[in-house]
């Protein structure tokens, strides 16, 4: 029997946020839609973050109980603070991510606040959080954003990184996420960086990886992730986005590649590829001017492709390495 991988789709909030074009509120929809039923289970919609800073999202809170109607969805959204946290809950967000900067320099260029300020509003969203009835309550990521290297500071230390981990938890975090923000990231690293922050959080709160194909490593750094354990991996359609706070960092894992590399492993991800390479005619129709990638739809599947045809298992880290 197979693993089971989720993947995260995170196009129509870091695809879009770092593109120029405002893409329509019903073509987001239709996006959402299409990719839901072609299997994605978790999508995060959007941001809420004032307009005015990215008009592109600008729409996040109606997009966000739309997706709600979407039977079997879980509906994601990043916030910036507890205002947006506050937002975010309002309009029906399962998941919330907040983003902690392990770079200081980084975090006061993305969210404008330090450590210790965003550490406050992790602290706000925690307490906001468990004031709800359990069964509204959205589970609370921890993001920690240049946690393989910054553009600004270069390395972090890891003593920095882990004291960060360790608080985002005590504010009331489920989990902590690790973010290759700039696309610094190799598998030496991730695998490291992954036993690092358990070894401070505990296994169960580090599942998923946010990963980058600047350098293209991204896939060689989902097999380490893949040795180490994890088993969420966020993506986008077509490699759509980037960081716009990080110079020279672009291009997120093509999700349509991400799943064929999965499912040829054996790993169950429960996303049919042919339908979801189907919804880039969606964004190739909205977003003439921007580039898609990915190899899977210029190339094709190979012939007699079966999906999770095989088997492998996650624990199987020697034979892996």
């Amino acid at each position: 029997m197979s693993e089971r991988i989720l993947i995260s789709e995170v196009g129509p909030r870091d695809g879009l946020q770092s593109i120029k074009p405002i893409l329509p509120t019903d073509v987001k929809k239709a996006w959402i839609a299409a990719e839901a039923a072609a299997g994605v289970t978790e999508i995060e919609v959007g941001s809420f973050v004032p307009a005015k800073l990215l008009p592109q999202l600008a729409d996040t809170a109606e997009i966000t109980a739309y997706a709600r109607t979407i039977p079997g969805l879980t509906v994601a959204a990043l916030v910036p603070n507890a205002k947006g946290a506050a937002a975010a809950i309002a309009a029906g967000a399962h998941k919330i991510t907040l983003p902690l900067s392990v770079s200081e320099t980084h975090s006061l260029a993305n969210l404008r606040r330090n450590h210790a300020q965003v550490l406050e509003e992790a602290r706000q969203i925690g307490a906001m959080i468990a004031a709800l009835p359990p069964e509204e309550r959205p589970h609370f990521e921890g993001s920690l954003s240049t946690v393989f290297g910054c553009t600004l500071e270069g390395n972090i230390a890891d003593g920095q990184i882990g004291m960060l981990a360790e608080a985002l938890m005590a504010s009331g975090c489920d989990e902590i996420g690790l973010a290759d923000t700039t696309g610094y990231a190799n598998p030496a690293s991730v695998r490291h960086m992954v036993r690092f922050v358990r070894g401070v959080v505990g296994d169960a709160a580090v599942t998923g990886i946010h990963l980058h194909n600047t350098r293209g490593l991204s896939l060689a750094n989902v097999l380490a992730g893949l040795e180490v354990g994890l088993t969420t991996f966020d993506s986008s359609l077509g490699g759509l986005g980037g960081c716009p706070f990080a110079p020279g960092a672009s291009g997120n894992i093509v999700t349509e590649d991400l799943v064929f590399m999965l499912e040829s492993l054996g790993l169950s991800t429960g996303i049919d590829i042919h339908r979801l390479v189907g919804v880039r005619d969606i964004l190739k129709g909205a977003l003439p001017d921007e580039p898609l990638y990915g190899f899977v739809a210029e190339a094709g599947l190979p012939l007699g492709f079966v999906p999770t045809g095989g088997s492998i298992s996650l624990e199987r880290k020697e034979e892996m390495a």
